[in-house]
């Protein structure tokens, strides 16, 4: 099989990069950095700055993630990053601060609570459909497209009948979040601590200060005017508390899960539905597949709604698939607390141990011909090794909000393929680069022709 026969992937190192150039390297993408050789093997160890591994081994992996969950925090350079817009939320918080959280936010996203909040994800498709029928049949970024859709749904269940919410305003200022804060520094790679200024960060204060405000605002509303009908994101988060110790979210803890599921719950499916479509273009034999289930499954021009969720298996399939190629969050790391062994590796206190989603999902000791695109590997799931796949993570910190995005990805891809028959765009490829999500540099630009 040819190169181009391939969907687009990130040029791995196949040479040591030294400590410039992995600066040099990560600022422009951080998967850059990432060794070859890591798609082929189930470690790998090095030194730049500070002790390094790699981990693509399942079992080895399970003991980061599972068992010895509290030994392998977050590493800091994450919460540096994080930290200035989202606080000691559940993405950023560890041990018993994190836990009561989790307990007091997961009822939230129970399968029933995501079910009722379905209808906003479908209308959210029927608007992306009308807006690509009204742009003609021309070339469109279907990235731009899909991360409109995906903050109309996050924004409507979240602040769902609050006229004062300045959606606009507040994408620009999570947009400028993200943009200016997550290029990592050389200080990061140093390990310098907090106290020592990061030049990229300072520019990032009115953006954060602006979304704070925006999500205090809302809480304070809220709570003075609680909302009839089915409960939203913010009713349910308002509503939750730990049941072990009856404790619930202060104003503060509030906005910054909000702000958390906000960031984290638009940018990710954005991308997901971005590069599931960018490969359904790739292979039409595929999308013809995919658009003949969704076309008998949802009959007329409506959009997909939760029922029709068990109808569409190969949807299903395409957006794990393009999860395993394109992984939002394709690279993690951890600092280690104490000294350990990882797969035969010695591990010692204060070593950072990488979690390469990018290349834990293209590794071919775990994957038959891993750069494919190939919906039907996931036909059947008790084949897929555990640990071996891991968009979402996996333990106990495993993504809040999966069973809500793998939803609302399956109901807006499923809307368009009904409709829209996508092809690409001569010289207009995207190019997988990671800053803080994987993002597609230059957008997804595909030509979308009604059906």
């Amino acid at each position: 099989m040819t190169a181009h026969s391939l969907p687009v992937h990130v040029p791995l190192v196949t040479q040591p990069l030294g400590l410039w150039g992995s600066l040099t390297a990560a600022r422009r993408n951080i998967l850059s950095i990432i060794p070859e050789i890591a798609t082929r093997q189930p470690m790998v160890s090095g030194k730049t700055g500070k002790r390094w591994h790699m981990v693509m081994d399942p079992d080895a992996l399970k003991q980061v993630l599972l068992e010895k969950l509290d030994d392998y925090p977050k590493s800091d350079v994450t919460k540096n990053l994080l930290r200035p817009a989202i606080g000691e939320s559940l993405f950023v918080a560890e041990g018993a601060h994190w836990r009561w959280q989790r307990r007091a936010a997961a009822p939230a996203f129970s399968h029933r609570n995501v079910s009722n909040l379905a209808p906003i994800m479908s209308k959210a498709a029927e608007n992306a459909c009308r807006r690509i029928t009204n742009a003609g049949p021309h070339a469109i970024d279907i990235h731009d497209e899909m991360v409109r859709a995906t903050f109309e749904v996050i924004s409507d269940v979240t602040f769902s009948g609050d006229d004062g919410f300045d959606r606009d305003a507040t994408h620009r200022a999570i947009d400028n979040y993200i943009d200016q804060t997550a290029r990592i520094s050389l200080l990061d790679m140093l390990g310098a601590p907090d106290w020592v200024p990061r030049p990229d960060r300072i520019f990032a204060g009115r953006a954060v200060k602006q979304m704070k405000a925006v999500a205090d605002r809302a809480i304070q509303t809220r709570k003075t005017r609680p909302q009839s009908g089915i409960p939203d994101l913010l009713d349910l988060l308002l509503s939750g508390q730990d049941p072990e110790t009856k404790r619930t979210m202060n104003t503060a803890e509030l906005r910054d899960n909000l702000l958390t599921f906000i960031v984290a719950g638009h940018e990710t499916t954005a991308l997901t539905l971005a590069w599931a479509l960018y490969l359904c273009a790739f292979d039409q034999t595929i999308q013809s597949q995919a658009r003949a289930e969704a076309q008998a499954a949802l009959g007329s021009l409506s959009p997909a709604t939760a029922d029709d969720l068990p109808a569409l298996p190969l949807i299903r399939r395409i957006v794990d698939e393009s999860l395993r190629l394109y992984p939002p969050a394709a690279l993690l790391s951890r600092t280690a607390q104490r000294a350990d062994t990882l797969g035969g590796r010695e591990i010692r206190s204060g070593d950072t141990v990488i979690l390469p989603i990018y290349a834990l999902h293209r590794n071919h000791l775990l994957w038959d011909s891993p750069d494919t695109f190939a919906p039907d590997r996931f036909m059947d799931r008790k084949t897929i090794r555990r640990f071996s796949y891991l968009p979402f993570g996996d333990g106990p910190r495993i993504c809040i909000g999966a069973s809500f995005a793998l939803q609302e990805a399956v109901i807006i891809l499923a809307s368009l393929l009904a409709r829209f028959r996508f092809t690409p765009v001569p010289c207009r490829t995207p190019s997988p680069v990671m800053i803080l999500t994987l993002r597609p540099k230059g957008g997804v630009w595909l030509r979308a022709d009604p059906v």
